[in-house]
């Protein structure tokens, strides 16, 4: 790893000529949807890339090895305790973005920023009018919820999407909403997640998902023969784990062998447990808990249907961002069973590598569930589509009017 103080970096330093600086409080190796979104951008430019971005655990290792060069700002927890360090860390991160990305203007004299998030924009609002450069700012969701709450940060909000050379969306629904906050100019481009298979320690080979389908299965005692479902999410209200365990008593009754295993925890953990229970179906409901990214291709390897209902916020005190796991899902070859919403349409399409339902409609749900679940064919044909699907993407440098763009691209 390279901190701001080690500027003698040497990667690079004779061959590279890097103009886009990338800017972000989170990236790899730190798990964080965000993080690896803007990991995957670097890997797709790593020639033109710097990095600037927060410590975190691991990150030395890490970054010893990447082909561009990362350079990282203190995390105050770690001088000042966890309960200071913590009040401090939006400060800090505000203003160690700002002074050394002007640090790093003067060495590399980059022409771009990509800012990461929404979060601390105003070190890149300060920075667009002390610096000769252009930038992009990127926005998933909630981040743009938070800039919205301060009337002054709004304004302020507003003025920098208005300075923005390109602003960047994750998935249409957060686009949508941003056109229906604020009528702007500015250039706006949707670019979903991609699957990056080293995430899962590499593209496993079919004898590899096989053994680690039957390790997985056997861990959980669920038989081959088993229509198995799985959920990867925080267990939290809104994500609808409940609604799922509903039907497998309804599976159960018309003669469906299934299944149905949760990866993931949260507040709502002990109130699935007891559900299950109550429908006495506790011993078809399999909680594991946290699974890492290097593990949870077993799980998905394991499963036959890929299942999440998730609900729509009605108070807006959050926005759902682009669902990553259905995507992982499809990667795997597995059909999606998904709601029909704004946030989900980006990474399942009806009838092509999923069935997209109203998650309040409980006949409609169980519809999908009974159809899959009897369908083999069907899941076949789904996950075979989902997998093509999964391995498309946008290519950042579409932002960048000088480059070529290249036939065949997902705009």
């Amino acid at each position: 790893m390279e901190h701001i103080s080690q500027l003698e970096t040497k990667i690079r330093d004779e061959t590279a000529s890097p103009d886009i600086l990338v800017i972000s409080r989170f990236f790899l190796p730190k798990e964080a949807l965000i993080g690896e979104y803007l990991y995957n951008r670097c890997l797709q430019d790593p020639e033109r890339v710097i990095v600037l971005a927060a410590s975190c655990p691991g990150d030395k290792v890490f970054d010893r090895v990447q082909q561009f060069p990362v350079y990282r700002w203190p995390n105050p927890k770690y001088l000042l305790g966890r309960f200071i360090g913590s009040l401090l860390k939006p400060l800090c991160n505000l203003v160690c973005s700002f002074v050394l990305a002007i640090r790093l203007y003067f060495r590399y004299h980059y022409r771009y920023i990509e800012w990461g998030h929404g979060y601390e924009f105003p070190s890149l609002l300060l920075l667009s009018y002390l610096l000769p450069i252009r930038f992009f700012i990127y926005l998933h969701g909630n981040d743009l919820l938070r800039a919205l709450r301060n009337p002054l940060w709004r304004s302020l909000f507003k003025l920098t999407l208005t300075r923005a050379e390109g602003i960047v969306c994750n998935n249409s629904s957060t686009r949508d909403y941003l056109r229906n906050t604020f009528r702007l100019e500015t250039p706006t481009h949707v670019i979903n997640p991609a699957i990056r298979p080293e995430k899962f320690d590499g593209e496993p080979s079919q004898s590899n998902l096989d053994e680690l389908r039957l390790r997985v299965r056997q861990s959980y005692n669920i038989p081959e023969t088993a229509v198995v479902i799985l959920s990867v999410g925080r267990l939290v209200k809104h994500r609808s784990f409940d609604r799922i365990i509903d039907n497998i008593p309804l599976l159960l009754t018309i003669g469906v062998d299934v299944h149905y295993i949760i990866c993931g925890q949260g507040p709502c953990e002990s109130e699935l447990k007891s559900l299950a229970h109550r429908l006495r179906v506790d011993k078809r409901v399999h909680f594991a808990g946290y699974v890492p990214n290097r593990e949870l291709s077993g799980y998905y390897a394991a499963c036959d249907i890929f299942a999440m209902l998730t609900l729509l916020d009605t108070k807006a005190s959050s926005l759902e961002g682009f669902g990553v796991v259905y995507l992982e899902a499809s990667y795997f070859g597995k059909p999606v069973i998904a709601s029909r919403l704004g946030s989900v349409i980006d990474a399942v399409r009806h009838q092509e590598n999923g069935i997209l339902v109203n998650p309040k409609s409980g006949y409609e749900v169980f519809q999908a569930f009974k159809q899959l679940c009897q369908n083999q064919q069907l899941r076949e044909q789904l996950g075979r589509q989902g997998k093509e699907l999964a391995k498309r993407k946008t290519l950042h440098r579409l932002l960048y009017k000088t480059e070529s763009v290249p036939n065949g691209l997902l705009t």
